[in-house]
């Protein structure tokens, strides 16, 4: 079993930055994928960011240049840096770490309004 917790969310301008974090309960070296997606209401839940154990990142084309994806071993944590923020960012933010099976946290709201 993998606990994930996000924490950061909040609700922030047009424009302004905020940095979600991911306390996973292993070592993040031991996940095969990990990864923040995100759902706004009434949309289907989209990959935001990832990456995997190759260390292969990927964004998604609509925050490429805005967010960031990292992370700290010795902590167990992922972050999203997420920076020049738009309404449209506006979603429940999700982690997901994937070793063998797909595990997922509770989420954090993100609101992006002023």
């Amino acid at each position: 079993q993998v606990q994930l917790v996000e924490s950061g969310g909040g609700l922030v301008q047009p424009g302004g930055s905020l940095r979600l974090s991911c306390a996973a309960s292993i070592s993040i070296s031991s996940l095969t994928v990990m990864a923040w997606y995100r759902q706004a209401p009434g949309k289907q839940r989209e990959l935001v960011a990832g990456f995997n154990s190759a260390g292969i990142t990927n964004y998604a084309d609509s925050v490429k240049g805005r967010f960031t994806i990292s992370k700290d071993y010795g902590k167990k944590t992922v972050y999203l840096q997420m920076n020049s923020l738009k309404p449209d960012d506006t979603a429940v933010y999700y982690c997901n770490g994937v070793i063998s099976i797909s595990y997922w946290g509770q989420g954090t709201q993100v609101t992006v309004s002023s």
